[in-house]
This record gives structure tokens, C-alpha cells and sequence, in this order.
């Protein structure tokens, strides 16, 4: 997600960090090569011509000229600049209604169907709240199955009157929600290739009926420029009270997405990161603002733990590392407990300086963590306590009944014996660290 955008911006500010002081032609040069980053990111040419103007007129102010570190002023303020254009504050939304009424609408092929499940998902485990999925397309082949499938996966009800009238199905839908106390109604209304004068009023209609809380587009982030005519389309006649974009993480520009708010002032509300059930985020300007800069994003990790790990599990094992008495057993339950988080790389792009360390273009093979699970599910319960009776005979053992290699076996004990005096010293506050 806007990693070509990212790169160029972040070689243009490690530049000027080694600026010793501000100057108009150095500032010149910097906003220039900022300019054709952006517009080769597809973001609209009159936002980054306003874009680059305030970030000039704050650059050469008095504040930067006195400050001990010019360059690095410069960084906070692209920085301020982007989270500016990018929304400035996260826009939640509404919880505080019971059922809360949310409409999606978008063209077809947006990946509005798929987007509700995601969005159930979410609110699910995040929040635990109790969705109702409304089936509310009724022209498109299989969308009601489509939507019946993803509930089915996630375990979640559809409402569903087959092929009847969208209008008066949703009004249904709101009062047997009520009936059985479901906190969220999620609407998945029907789709065109195009914005049409039929497609728009039925949409009207069902908004008028329901009074929606939220009315929420759905919209392919891969659609560059043209994004901001679908969203002013949707707009010009529907109250739009949000934007969701999927498709993030495909082969995207991304910066027609960035200028959304600016030029719309539709909020983007969610981001579509995977094609998965929980491949929706939450999206916050500052932290997207920081990824695309290469500061990282510490919340959104912190987050994704909370959602899937166990506290209880990862305090007791905390306390082991700190007594030394963390074994191969507990090193099994931790694994099982990341895997959890998706895939590794994508936790290692969150770091702050993760394309610094090379961290960005790291490929995990989810084949690796297999092999470290089944060497340690081939020992005993008595080995995987005390790894440290493993010798020759019992690591042929445990390399024939894993199907690997002695050298393998002996590759894990040696890296976990380094794991956990590494964690002893951070656990102690003994790590120094080389910078």
C-alpha cells in the first residue's frame, strides 16, 4: 500500500535531514522532487499543487529557520501536511445507536458483498458487537448466496427475503433486528457497472424508509483518478457519511485514495489490506501517514494482538522468560499464538525503519513455521520441558518422526537457547541496543 509513493518520499527526506540549515533553493529542490512523487502516485494535480505550497510557506517561516534541527522540521512538517490530507483525525463510526443502520453502496465489482462480511467480522471481534447481514441485492446472480456463504463462515445470520423489493426488505430486516436484539445491521444493497438514474433511486428509496445511520461507499482503491467521480456521483445524491476502499493492498498506485477527503470531504472510514475476512482496518490518517513515511505503526500491531491473543497465556509465558523457565512447550503455545496475526511480513512492515532494515521486502514462508512445529510435536512432553537432555540419539528420533534433518532439530534448539537469553536480557533491562 503506497509503498512506490513511500519510497520516493522517504529518499527526498533522509536527504534533506542532512541539511545544516533551510535554505529557499534547497526547500526549492525537495518540493520538487515531493511534487512528481505524488503526481506519479496518481494523487489529483490540484491537491499536491496545495499540498506542496503549505508545506513551502511553513518550511521557510521563522520556527524553522531558528530550530537546532531544520531537516528534521521539515520531515514533522510533510508529515503534518500528509496526515492533513489525508483527513487529519480518525473518523470512527457510530456506535452509540441501538441497532446501529449501516448502508453500503458502490458500483459492482468494488467488493461491497465481501466488504460487509469483513466489516461484521470487525465489529465482531473488536468491539463485540452482534451484526445482522441484510440481503438487499437482488439483480446480481448469486449475491444473496455470495452474502449467505461469508454469514455461514463467520457464523453470522443473514437476513435474506430472496427476490422481493430492496426497499421493503431492509424496512424487515430493521424491525426483526430489534426483535432479537442485534447491535449493527449491515445492508448490502445492488450494485451497477455504472452510476444510473435506476440504480440511485432505489438507493434513495431504501434510505428514506430506513434512515440509515451511516451510509458507507465501497470503492475499488485500483480505479485511480476516477475514484473521486464515482464518490461525487454516489454523493450528489445519497448523504455519503463515509468511504471504504478495498484493494489496498493490490498492485496500486494508491494516491487517488489519498486525495479523497480533500477533494470530496468524504471521510475514508476502513481500508481493505486483504482479501481475507479480517482484511479490513479501521483507518487513522496519522498512522497511515506514518506508514507511508516509514515510522512505522506500533498501534495497529498492539491492536491485532489484543484481538487475537491471549492475555492470560502471554503474561504467564512473560513470567517464565523473566524466571528461565520458559521451555519448547510454551515456545509451541507462542508460535500457535502468532500465527494468529496473519502473516509475518505484514507485522514486520509496521515497524518504525522496517524498509531501512530490509524488513519490508522479507518473505516468510508459512512452511518454515510448520517444520519448527512438527520437530517439537516430535518430542516427548518430558524433551519439549527440558530441551536440554536432547541429545544424539534422541534428535535422530525427533528428525525421523518430524521428517527433517538432525541438522534441523539442532538449528531450533540452538536458536531457541538464543531466543530466550535474548528475551532474559530485554525482560532484565540489560539489552543495549547499537544506536
Amino acid at each position: 500500500m503506497f509503498e512506490n509513493l513511500g519510497d520516493r518520499l522517504q529518499n527526498v527526506l533522509k536527504k534533506i535531514k542532512g541539511y545544516g540549515k533551510i535554505t529557499e533553493e534547497n526547500i526549492g529542490e525537495m518540493t520538487r522532487e515531493i511534487r512528481l512523487a505524488l503526481l506519479e502516485a496518481d494523487v489529483n494535480y490540484k491537491v499536491v499543487k496545495e499540498f506542496i505550497n503549505n508545506v513551502k510557506e511553513k518550511a521557510l517561516g521563522e520556527e524553522v529557520k531558528k530550530s537546532l534541527s531544520p531537516g528534521e522540521m521539515f520531515v514533522k512538517i510533510v508529515k503534518d501536511e500528509l496526515v492533513e490530507l489525508l483527513g487529519g483525525e480518525k473518523e470512527p463510526l457510530v456506535t452509540d445507536k441501538k441497532p446501529t443502520i449501516l448502508m453500503l453502496v458502490g458500483l459492482q465489482g468494488s467488493g461491497k458483498t465481501t466488504t460487509i462480511g469483513k466489516l461484521g467480522n470487525l465489529l465482531r471481534k473488536k468491539y463485540n458487537k452482534k451484526p445482522l447481514f441484510v440481503a438487499c441485492d437482488v439483480y446480481r446472480p448469486a449475491a444473496i448466496d455470495q452474502l449467505k456463504q461469508i454469514g455461514k463462515e463467520l457464523n453470522i445470520e443473514v437476513y435474506s427475503e430472496g427476490k422481493g423489493n430492496p426497499v421493503e426488505i431492509s424496512e424487515n430486516a430493521i424491525k426483526y433486528a430489534d426483535e432479537k436484539g442485534y447491535d449493527y445491521i449491515l445492508i448490502d444493497t445492488a450494485g451497477r457497472l455504472h452510476i444510473d438514474e435506476e440504480l440511485m433511486q432505489e438507493l434513495v428509496n431504501i434510505k428514506d424508509r430506513i434512515n440509515p445511520h451511516e451510509i458507507l461507499l465501497v470503492v475499488d482503491g485500483m480505479v485511480g483518478q476516477d475514484i473521486i467521480n464515482v464518490i461525487e456521483g454516489f454523493n450528489s445524491k445519497l448523504p455519503l457519511t463515509g468511504a471504504i476502499i478495498t484493494k489496498l493492498d493490490g498492485d496500486t498506485k494508491g494516491g487517488a485514495a489519498l486525495s479523497i477527503r480533500h477533494l470530496t470531504h468524504v471521510p475514508i472510514k476502513m481500508i481493505g489490506v486483504s482479501e481475507k475476512l479480517d482484511g479490513l482496518q479501521e483507518f487513522d490518517p496519522e498512522r497511515m501517514a506514518n506508514r507511508i513515511l516509514d515510522m512505522g505503526d506500533i498501534l495497529s500491531i498492539v491492536e491485532k494482538a489484543s484481538e487475537v491473543i491471549d492475555e492470560e497465556e502471554a503474561t504467564k509465558s512473560v513470567k517464565k522468560l523473566q524466571s528461565g523457565k520458559f521451555d519448547l512447550e510454551d515456545f509451541l503455545s507462542q508460535l500457535k499464538q502468532i500465527k494468529k496475526l496473519g502473516p509475518l511480513e505484514n507485522i514486520l512492515k509496521m515497524l518504525p525503519g522496517a524498509k531501512k532494515m530490509g524488513l519490508n521486502n522479507i518473505n516468510i514462508d508459512p512452511k518454515q513455521m510448520a517444520h519448527v512445529e512438527a520437530i517439537i510435536l516430535s518430542m516427548t512432553p518430558k524433551e519439549r520441558r527440558h530441551p536440554e537432555i536432547i541429545k544424539a540419539s534422541r534428535k535422530i528420533r525427533i528428525a525421523k518422526g518430524s521428517g527433517m534433518k538432525v541438522e534441523d532439530v539442532n538449528r531450533l534448539l540452538n536458536q531457541f537457547e538464543q531466543m530466550k537469553k535474548m528475551m532474559k536480557q530485554f525482560s532484565n533491562g540489560n539489552m543495549k541496543f547499537p544506536f
